[in-house]
């Protein structure tokens, strides 16, 4: 999940940010590793445009070139589709797969106060960039930004609890 905004114990999973042919059917950037989360049958909070949360339940999600299509009950035309773009799409921190030993979900990364081996501050993760090997984690602070690859070399420490991260920045990064 790249861009990540959480509301008390929900995550965000996903913007709708298209339609798609006729039929009440959606587009969405999802924010997920994978569509599992998007289940038949779920109900899922949408948050339209900032405002008032309320609750759509999903009919049907599939890929489709670079994003997804998802179809919610109730929503059968293009006109009522349409007025869902712009609305993201949350989910209950509890309904979140179990993660493997050593993995993170990426909203609890962003945000994370940086720091080299030699406690020197780099900065605050701001985003994460999703690459074909590994992710790079965006770090900025007031004067420069850093990318670091996100490899077990190069991160020997996160502390999710005290919102810090410990790197050894390869030779030439900074």
């Amino acid at each position: 999940m790249n861009r990540s905004v959480e509301y008390k114990d929900q995550v965000l999973i996903a913007r709708i940010v298209g339609v798609h042919g006729i039929k009440g059917t959606n587009k969405i950037r999802s924010y997920a590793e994978s569509l599992s989360l998007f289940e038949s049958g779920c109900s899922i909070v949408a948050r339209p445009g900032g405002g008032p949360k309320n609750r759509l339940e999903i009919e049907w999600v599939k890929p489709h070139t670079g994003s997804a299509l998802i179809k919610f009950h109730g929503i059968d035309n293009r006109n009522q589709a349409e007025a869902l773009v712009g609305t993201e799409l949350f989910i209950s921190k509890n309904e979140l797969p179990e993660l493997e030993d050593d993995a993170h979900f990426w909203f609890d990364l962003i945000g994370m106060a940086v720091y080299t081996v030699e406690n020197e501050y780099l900065g605050r993760l701001e985003s994460i960039i999703e690459t074909g090997s590994n992710d790079v984690y965006v770090v900025q602070d007031k004067h420069k930004e850093v990318l670091i690859p996100a490899l077990d070399s190069v991160v020997l420490n996160i502390d999710i609890k005290a919102k810090r991260m410990q790197v050894k920045l390869p030779d030439g990064l900074v």
